[in-house]
């Protein structure tokens, strides 16, 4: 269960992290288009694990693998958004969110039938 604190931070997190993604961070994405979809907070603010899904390119894995390469640029540009709202820049942990892809997926399967 996550505290209210945890949910703030969280969309805190989300947002200007997108905001990064979509302006200063474009090339990291190349030609994807990338969507923060959920950010979680561990309870000491330590790490953050930081969903996103990716459209419009087929190897998904290899742009989640491009960010975390680059977590470190990052993790400087959002802690220099965010200085003065938090007290330390939580570590950042990349992960891809597939389940848009799921949903087509369940989608196709229904229609088929």
């Amino acid at each position: 269960m996550e505290t209210k604190r945890q949910l703030k931070v969280g969309r805190l997190l989300q947002r200007d992290l997108s905001e990064l993604l979509q302006h200063e961070l474009r090339h990291l994405a190349g030609a994807a288009m990338l969507t923060v979809t959920k950010v979680l907070p561990t309870p000491d603010f330590a790490i953050a694990r930081v969903y996103i899904s990716v459209f419009g390119i087929q190897d998904k894995q290899q742009v989640i693998q491009n960010l975390q390469r680059n977590t470190k640029e990052v993790r400087r540009l959002l802690g220099n958004r965010i200085r003065h709202q938090l007290r330390s820049i939580p570590e950042l942990q990349f992960f891809l969110d597939d389940s848009l892809d799921y949903i087509d997926k369940i989608d196709d399967l229904l229609k088929g039938e």
